[in-house]
């Protein structure tokens, strides 16, 4: 874009945007990598296609108005051949102009999205846990369009117009000058005040439009994730006329927002129309006083007709212009929250022990658990299992594995703004280590785990990954060292090799065998039709429960850190399968790997190293508010013999048979209390 038309479209953006929209338009930008020369190559192009119509408009009518003055046809013969040479490269430069534009606008909305996506992956739980789906598909859907759509409909549009208007303007006054003053004033009237006096209009219209569209998206996953749930209980058919309810109102926001739109072309048409009079006003009195030819009055009464074509895209321009700027806004305000609670800066490699640990701003469920929080990323870079080589990514070396290593002391846990759910946790995890983690559920176990994978920062105590917070420093770096497998982690609507390699993106389809035979998938693996290149469906819905546990232990061992942690990977199975998948999950690690389990299945846990149990202290009956804490530990042969919870919870896994004599006294007191 040249000086000229830069300068232009900043003065629109100061007197259309407020601060806080130029700058998140400015931040939105530079995120979109947008590719200034590709920008310019589409103001060049469309504005030499509309120049091409302006100049056409100039031509035939030079050739209407001479042909009839002329007596010999062959003066004419440069004229006609212009008009074709100008009416064909309108249309191919056009289309030139639309071609580099969208490919720009496109790169720019690929690029935004992918920020946004590293952004947030790299981000603390804590910071974007508060975030409605609906509002994230908003975000990375319909409001990146809408800052893509910034360049092909608001920038582009205004840079042309401002081109060729000046063009048009410098071409009338070689002509006769104050034609191209009654030119330029109209241009400015439809240029500038017709926008601007229907901005607010729009704005109010388009912010109630962006408002309603958010309800709509939100409404809408409502509907599909909790759609049984909701018939269930009877309420499916009130959210789907809310659904309705809000569908409508968004119609007719639109046609509110088409509005100003229309009242901006209304005010583009007159001023049109005021420049072929006032240029008709001005010339005749030339024409018959001799400063201008018959001719040429011809030609600047009819250039008004062309050059104001550009013109007509202002409006709806200015009105692309205050929705980008929204979108730009809640996008920005999505970033900057999520950056809010990245680690990153200098203080991230400061040993642990010289970290000071206090509770920090954040979003947290309203009682302070971690209710339906997100699943942490999955590590991006991985290691391969032992014995796998590869040229992309050099293997890590036994000196490398053997200092990782997880300590915590006194350790207390909890979301920001929330109680502390969990406190007084000591261990100590590293290469060959099995530790088990049990307690009931709802006890804090999962916010634990998000804590010492550095998702949350503690809430006291001592944390350090290899000497260092990990709370403090990048995702990736922690990634290397940490790999953590949530109860709900995500099984992608691909085939099963693409779900490995979210942990290890060089895995070959040799080492993806090797790794799900080894967590217990061989027989699984051979009775699938396409075998590594079989898509398994949208989270897993075409394997069991027990296959898609093992599919994500899978992709837990392909990725590169030493250390392992599995939140309930028995959750939602039934006892024998949860107990085999148990007993493999702490096998599974080897002598190089350390693994933390956290479960509240006890059966099979004798291969544990250690089992810390939680539990509410003992004290008041009944108080909830009171937090977690290590209520025994040791391996799990001593447990059953000296911790009493413990044994007796064991005991309800594997209840002893009743004998006979005693369940027909028990059915008979049954019936007796019945009667």
């Amino acid at each position: 874009m040249t000086p000229t038309n830069t300068a232009a479209t900043a003065g629109t953006l100061r007197g259309v945007l407020s601060p806080q929209e130029r700058h998140a338009l400015r931040r939105a930008t530079a995120l979109t990598d947008l590719d200034r020369r590709r920008f310019a190559g589409a103001v060049l192009a469309g504005a030499a296609g509309t120049a091409s119509a302006v100049a056409l408009s100039a031509v035939a009518a030079w050739l209407i108005a001479q042909a009839s003055l002329a007596t010999d046809i062959a003066a004419l013969g440069v004229a006609p051949v212009a008009v074709r040479l100008l009416g064909i490269s309108r249309s191919v430069l056009r289309y030139c102009e639309r071609l580099i534009s969208h490919d720009t606008a496109l790169r720019g909305m690929s690029a935004l999205r992918t920020h946004l996506y590293e952004i947030l992956a790299s981000a603390r739980t804590d910071a974007v846990v508060g975030l409605r789906r609906g509002d994230v598909l908003a975000r990375v859907g319909a409001d990146v369009d809408a800052v893509g759509d910034l360049v092909v409909r608001a920038y582009l549009p205004m840079a042309v117009t401002a081109t060729v208007g000046a063009a048009t303007c410098l071409g009338l006054a070689a002509v006769y000058w104050p034609s191209a003053v009654v030119v330029a004033v109209c241009l400015l009237v439809t240029g500038i005040v017709g926008p601007l006096a229907t901005i607010r209009s729009s704005r109010l219209a388009e912010l109630a439009r962006q408002e309603q569209a958010t309800d709509l998206s939100s409404t809408v996953m409502t509907v599909l994730e909790s759609g049984p749930e909701l018939a269930v209980s009877a309420r499916l058919a009130g959210v789907m006329d809310d659904l309705a309810r809000t569908e409508r109102r968004l119609a007719r926001t639109r046609d509110r927002a088409a509005r100003p739109a229309a009242a901006a072309t209304a005010v583009d048409s007159l001023a049109m129309g005021a420049a072929v009079l006032g240029n008709l006003l001005v010339g005749l009195p030339a024409v018959q006083s001799g400063q201008l030819g018959e001719v040429w009055l011809a030609v600047v009464v009819l250039v008004p007709l062309a050059a104001f074509e550009a013109t007509s895209s202002l409006a709806p321009a200015t009105v692309q212009l205050v929705r980008s700027a929204g979108a730009a806004r809640r996008v920005v305000a999505m970033i900057e929250a999520a950056e809010a609670g990245t680690r990153s800066g200098p203080e991230a490699a400061a040993p642990a022990d010289q970290v000071a640990v206090a509770g920090s701003a954040g979003l947290a469920d309203a009682d302070g658990t971690t209710g339906a929080a997100p699943s942490p990323r999955e590590p991006q870079t991985a290691a391969l299992p032992r014995g796998y080589r590869t040229a992309a990514r050099p293997s890590r070396t036994s000196q490398e594995t053997s200092q990782a290593h997880l300590h915590a002391q006194d350790l207390s846990v909890g979301w920001p703004g929330g109680p502390v759910v969990a406190e007084g946790l000591s261990l100590d995890l590293a290469p060959g280590r099995r530790t088990a983690l049990v307690g009931p559920s709802g006890i804090g176990k999962t916010t634990l785990v998000l804590t010492l994978a550095g998702l949350l920062e503690p809430r006291g105590g001592t944390l350090a990954l290899n000497g260092t917070a990990p709370w403090l420093r990048p995702r990736q770096e922690v990634a290397a060292s940490l790999t953590v497998t949530a109860e709900d982690a995500h099984i992608f609507d691909t085939t099963v090799l693409e779900n490995l390699r979210v942990a290890h993106g060089d895995l070959s389809p040799d080492q993806a065998q090797i790794l799900l035979r080894q967590a217990g998938l061989g027989d699984w693996l051979d009775g699938l039709p396409e075998g590594l290149d079989t898509v398994v469906g949208a989270n897993a819905t075409t394997v069991s429960g027990g296959e898609r546990r093992r599919l994500l232990l899978a992709r837990a061992l392909a990725a590169p850190a030493p250390l392992m942690v599995l939140d309930e990977p028995g959750e939602h199975l039934d006892p024998a399968t949860a107990d085999r998948l148990v007993a493999d999950l702490l096998q599974a690690g080897g002598r190089e790997r350390g693994v933390l389990l956290v479960t509240h299945r006890l059966s099979a846990l004798a291969a544990a190293d250690e089992v810390i149990v939680m539990g509410r202290p003992r004290g008041k009956p009944h108080d909830g508010q009171r937090p977690a804490t290590v209520t025994g530990r040791g391996s799990h042969e001593q447990l059953v013999a000296t911790h009493q919870e413990y044994r007796w919870s064991l005991a309800q896994e594997n209840p002893l048979p009743q004998p006979a004599a005693d369940m027909t006294a028990t059915a008979a007191t049954t019936a007796t209390n019945d009667h």
